[in-house]
């Protein structure tokens, strides 16, 4: 009798115990707004995988793609109110916010894959990470999505400049759609999950995104030309509440810190092998497929280089031109 007793009391001691480890597991619930096929979406997938193995279990990741926990652009204010712990967004979605986000942006400027590689650690990402922190999130990961961008169009091709005189085409934020509007586009700023119906609805007549997402999110349902332009890059870059992240230990904030910086390693070589399979799978889906010509870029950078240029010095100033020196020494 005192041997069952024995046991009984161990497997209640044992119970209890895996219901404190449970109790124990921080919860971080991570919003982002790509569908569970896109390249970045995995990625998103095998870092919270890391969190929660380096961590032994005491952080809970619980990821939530395609915009089913919070839309794309309620996820920065959600994550800095304190509502979700975490969230994912491209650079390009801070807008008006932080407009110095916009630097990648500038046409066929940081496009080098040696300088996006760096970019985690660097000191312009300290820069930005220094800026986002005062808008009220904190910096967890760079993730490379791409540095070759998709205009699609249905009927006929976008080329030549002349091409995208009153076309409405989708578009980031004022500062980055100088360029296209100096082409003589009339842009459009919506998230990546909105595009598809808007070109299916005849919202928008063109669509503009990394080129893996539009065969990620079917464009080719909806258009037939892509024109694949290296025109600038994109970041999805993951933030978390700062009052949330200074209740972790050391040692779960140095998990997160290694698990990023392992996550940016893995975004750069599978945004590279999308980027690379992505034209091939758009042809088979019927879409027309035009590369950019030396000389179509020469022509579109003399038009949207300087309107960029000019919007990004308005809207940020000495930071932006800071910033635009610590960038350029990435790669020097």
């Amino acid at each position: 009798m005192n041997i069952l007793k024995t046991v009984a009391a161990s497997l209640l001691a044992a119970s209890s115990l895996g219901t404190a480890v449970f109790a124990e597991a921080t919860e971080m619930r991570c919003s982002h707004q790509l569908p569970p096929s896109h390249h970045i979406a995995k990625v998103i997938d095998q870092w919270a995988t890391e969190i929660e193995t380096q961590s032994n279990g005491e952080i809970d990741v619980q990821v939530f793609g395609a915009n089913s926990l919070v839309g794309a652009r309620e996820n920065i204010v959600s994550v800095a109110k304190g509502n979700i712990e975490c969230a994912f967004s491209i650079n390009p979605q801070w807008g008006k916010t932080l407009p110095v986000m916009n630097v990648t942006l500038k046409p066929y400027a940081v496009t080098d894959l040696e300088t996006l590689a760096a970019w985690p650690g660097s000191e312009a990402a300290s820069f930005l990470e220094e800026k986002l922190l005062e808008k009220g999130v904190q910096n967890a990961v760079w993730l490379f999505t791409t540095r070759m961008t998709a205009m699609t169009s249905k009927g006929a091709p976008l080329i030549n400049p002349a091409d995208f005189e009153g076309v409405k085409i989708r578009g980031l934020n004022p500062v980055a759609d100088a360029g296209l509007v100096a082409m003589g586009a009339a842009p459009s700023a919506m998230s990546g999950s909105k595009v598809y119906e808007a070109l299916s609805t005849g919202v928008i007549d063109a669509g503009m995104t990394d080129i893996a997402a539009a065969y990620s999110r079917k464009y080719f349902e909806v258009q037939d030309h892509v024109t694949v332009v290296p025109l600038f890059s994109v970041f999805f870059h993951g933030y978390l509440n700062p009052a949330w992240y200074n209740g972790l230990t050391d040692a779960q904030k140095a998990v997160i810190a290694d698990a990023g910086a392992k996550a940016a390693v893995w975004a750069v070589d599978a945004s590279e092998e999308a980027s690379s399979a992505a034209p091939s799978q758009l042809e088979e889906k019927g879409m027309k497929v035009h590369f950019q010509t030396p000389e179509e870029e020469a022509a579109w950078k003399e038009l949207m280089a300087p309107a960029f240029d000019a919007s990004f010095g308005s809207a940020t100033g000495e930071d932006g031109v800071k910033l635009l020196e610590l960038v350029n020494q990435i790669s020097n």
